[in-house]
């Protein structure tokens, strides 16, 4: 396990950059049928870019540092203007000017909120992660994703023992930063490759049910907020998680709420905010909400009650508009609202 020393501060965070071209439709067509789209927006995307903009959006009290790649073009321009209008620090930004900016085509269907994705790889595909210098960043949190939306970073080592991940996780260790890691929906084969490789360089993980039973052999049906949750598999798939190799904490979340397990075998429940479903407008972001949420906790040394706290009211903040990040609010303001709300129980 890393050793977060008092004089470090700030989270680095590597991997995928893209921007999310919102489509809202009136109902996803049949084949050969069309959609009507009602609404067009254009906002920050993947694992490594929504984790810096949600913390600059919880107002988090620390660097936020961005590593990724983007083209020279438009959509690379926007995300440029984006950390600069946050205050990100994206100088650890790769500029391949043949290539397109990497985009996601998100279409969220007007009533009820389900969407469908489209993923351009574009530049993620040729970023390089072997150059970052962590030593000078002299951040306290790794954040990495995710295995598979990077063609270069999958790429298995010349040992053959891991990937362009699992390498990047072990120098961010090295030079003594907490590791943490998010995941993407890709098929269950593709996660078996990628992701074990990873588990023994993590301090945390924060992935949601879908990917913790990929990884653990759990399988459950995704339980719907309100409907009844197997809390106990869930329990048990965080534990294997440690198990694995998760050297801190596993934390699982899904509509219901979330799972925390720790090294020494203790699970950690937070049932999420009670938002009216007639303010639900879109679910893009929210895991990445979440997930700024505990590592905005991590940073600050929070309970691990109060970390999965703010990570609850930060994805329901985002629950509440269409575009990926622009619902989070100050990290206060979240909680009090969330507390307003209330909470699912937990049991």
């Amino acid at each position: 396990m890393a050793t977060m020393t008092a004089e470090r501060s700030g989270i680095v965070c590597v991997g995928c950059v893209v921007v999310d071209l919102g489509k809202v439709i009136d109902a996803y067509p049949e084949p050969n049928r069309m959609a009507l789209i009602d609404e067009l927006s254009l906002s920050t995307g993947g694992p490594a870019l929504n984790m810096v903009v949600g913390l600059a959006q919880l107002e988090a009290p620390f660097p936020r540092l961005l590593f990724g790649a983007i083209g020279q073009d438009p959509h690379g321009d926007y995300i440029r203007a984006e950390c600069e209008r946050r205050g990100i620090d994206a100088s650890g930004l790769q500029i391949l000017p043949e290539r397109a900016t990497s985009f996601t085509d998100v279409m969220l269907e007007r009533d009820g909120g389900r969407r469908t994705m489209f993923y351009y790889a574009g530049t993620n595909d040729h970023f390089d992660a072997t150059t970052i210098e962590f030593e000078d960043a002299g951040a306290k949190i790794l954040h990495a994703g995710a295995p598979g939306t990077l063609a270069l970073m999958d790429t298995p080592t010349a040992a053959g023992a891991g990937n362009g991940w699992s390498a990047l996780l072990e120098r961010g260790r090295e030079a003594g930063l907490h590791t943490n890691m998010e995941l993407v929906d890709i098929p269950v084969e593709r996660t078996m490759e990628l992701v074990p490789p990873c588990l023994p360089h993590l301090d945390s993980l924060i992935i949601n049910e879908l990917e913790a039973g990929a990884l653990t052999g759990l399988s459950r049906p995704t339980p719907s907020a309100d409907g009844p949750v197997d809390w106990a598999t869930l329990d048990e798939m965080a534990r294997r998680l440690v198990g694995q190799g998760v050297s801190t904490m596993a934390v699982i979340h899904f509509p219901a709420g979330c799972v925390a397990a720790t090294a020494d075998g203790t699970v950690y429940r937070q049932g999420s905010v009670r938002v009216p479903a007639a303010e639900v407008r879109s679910a893009v972001g929210a895991g990445d909400a979440f997930a700024a949420g505990v590592l905005y906790g991590v940073h600050e040394d929070w309970s691990i009650e109060a970390s999965l706290r703010l990570a609850v009211a930060s994805a329901a903040a985002c629950l509440r508009v269409a575009h990926t990040s622009e619902g989070i609010k100050p990290a206060e303001v979240c909680l009090a609202e969330a507390d307003e709300l209330g909470y699912r129980q937990t049991s």
